[in-house]
């Protein structure tokens, strides 16, 4: 059911996009399912990693850090246990570098800026690419300074992924689509991440109709998705979904993620 991973033939961007082609094909939004690295127990990272690898389109892996700006309450628990626990972006990529077999999910990092700046983006690239790393997703990194990051990612293959949000000006969404890469992450309210949204309103609907408009490359809606009826509302407007909160709450307790993942599925 997952899409397949044809090895280094492919630059991480297109990884990216092959994997939400082949949900489209299945005729439903793709699943990109993020989990924080090393939470909730350090040594069961890469088991619960190929876990929700195989019932995901793509992972999104959060790297710990202290003073996050859109985590909500669940992420930021995740992220200061998992820091509690030694996990770095270093460790991170070591870890993602022992993988003997390749997954067929394609790997996105989400990190602050001080983690990347810390390990040193002259370094990062090629040791992202190393570890199987497709795309990073950088929340406080301003588009107006991306450009040294984004420039060393593209000479490696690796996508910059672009947020946008509910109140992103016209003129700056038009621009943030246009140098997007892998996918668009459609942020679906103001805010921070997990809350609990019941319903999704035809304003954010007719605002991922914007954004489908300047999109170049897929559109992915995150923040407060959880079930099944939510992906369901959001299918004709969107070309997956990022599924945070909910999973990590599921890994916490002890649950059943690939259980999880697989009632997302409108297509089951």
């Amino acid at each position: 059911m997952r899409a397949q991973n044809n090895g280094d033939l492919l630059t991480g961007h297109e990884r990216i996009a092959q994997a939400i082609a082949a949900a489209a094909h299945r005729k439903e939004p793709a699943i990109v399912a993020f989990l924080t690295a090393g939470f909730p127990i350090k040594d069961q990272f890469i088991k619960n990693l190929m876990l929700v690898a195989l019932n995901a389109d793509v992972v999104e892996i959060g790297v710990p850090f202290t003073d996050p700006m859109a985590d909500g309450m669940t992420i930021q628990r995740a992220s200061h246990a998992a820091l509690a626990q030694g996990v770095s972006l270093p460790w991170i990529l070591a870890e993602l570098s022992t993988l003997s077999t390749k997954l067929s999910a394609p790997l996105i990092l989400m990190s602050y800026l001080n983690p990347l700046l810390a390990f040193g983006l002259e370094r990062l690239p090629a040791a992202a690419l190393a570890a199987g790393v497709a795309g990073f997703i950088v929340p406080d990194l301003p588009h107006e300074e991306s450009e040294t990051l984004r420039a060393a990612l593209q000479a490696k293959g690796i996508a910059l992924i672009q947020m946008v949000t509910p109140v992103t000006p016209p003129a700056r969404l038009k621009a943030l689509c246009e140098s997007a890469e892998g996918f668009i992450y459609a942020v679906t309210m103001t805010g921070t991440t997990g809350k609990a949204v019941t319903s999704v309103p035809d304003s954010v609907v007719s605002y991922l109709q914007s954004v489908k408009v300047h999109a170049r490359v897929p559109v992915c809606a995150g923040f407060g998705i959880r079930d099944r009826a939510q992906v369901k509302r959001l299918q004709p407007y969107v070309d997956g979904v990022i599924v945070g909160s909910a999973l990590v709450e599921v890994l916490e307790t002890g649950g059943d993620a690939a259980a999880f993942l697989k009632n997302l599925h409108v297509a089951d």
